[in-house]
């Protein structure tokens, strides 16, 4: 491990050289390498994770461009998952990176995520979010949970194996959440900029066993006014 590169978070009194090992050691699922898989990809491999998965099957398209910075207009038409590999790789050679260029689906979710640490959510739709929190309650893994709409966000762990809290318990009816309509596709590009950074922010505090990581708890911010409110479920 190059510790110089690392240098400032190791400066840190609560990471320090053993939580710089922890998060090297560590291996994290991405699902979703868009505009919050952007910010979230990039920071934890800045931080050096061991390991990071990238579960997409989309392809770069030129309105994603406003907000998901992992991309450059010669991408267009490209797959993200691979093209993110190829951005990550060069912004930092000691972590390794894993692509599932396909969707997750209920036939390989198991296999893929019991391979990993921490899952992150990177997803914009609702059935891969239950199917995320479902298979990651099955298997005892933390879901890092974020979701975004115009000006606002949210974010909070779910399935932590001290936690009370799933994914259900702010959806509890999954067939009534699944039939509302969608919220639209209207974004700014910060908002998943800060939500996906703040994703990342906490799946370093789980993996190096920092601060109070959001576990029973929900983070939300509206950048409009800049309020936010941090709620106990």
């Amino acid at each position: 491990m190059n510790t110089e590169r690392y240098n400032r978070q190791i400066l840190l009194p609560e990471l320090g050289e053993e939580g710089q090992t922890k998060i090297r050691n560590a291996r994290v699922l991405l699902v979703g390498v868009g505009g919050l898989g952007s910010p979230i990809a990039l920071y934890l491999t800045g931080a050096g994770v061991g390991c990071l998965g990238l579960v997409d099957d989309d392809v770069v398209s030129i309105s994603n461009l406003h907000r998901q910075v992992l991309y450059n207009e010669q991408e267009v038409g490209q797959s993200k998952a691979i093209c993110a590999s190829r951005r990550l790789q060069m912004l930092n050679s000691e972590v390794k990176i894993e692509t599932y260029p396909f969707r997750l689906t209920e036939e390989n979710a198991r296999e893929i995520i019991g391979q990993y640490d921490v899952v992150v959510d990177g997803c914009d739709n609702f059935k891969t979010r239950f199917l995320l929190n479902d298979t990651c309650q099955a298997l005892g893994i933390p879901y890092v949970y974020g979701g975004i709409c115009g000006w606002e966000g949210q974010v909070s762990i779910f399935c932590h194996p001290s936690s009370h809290t799933t994914y259900r318990t702010l959806f509890p009816d999954e067939a009534a959440t699944l039939s509302m309509p969608h919220p639209g596709k209207q974004v700014i590009g910060m908002t998943p900029g800060i939500i996906g950074s703040t994703e990342a922010t906490e799946v370093i505090k789980l993996i190096a066993n920092v601060g109070e990581p959001l576990i029973d708890k929900i983070w939300a911010i509206d950048l409009r006014t800049l309020q936010t409110h941090l709620i106990n479920l």
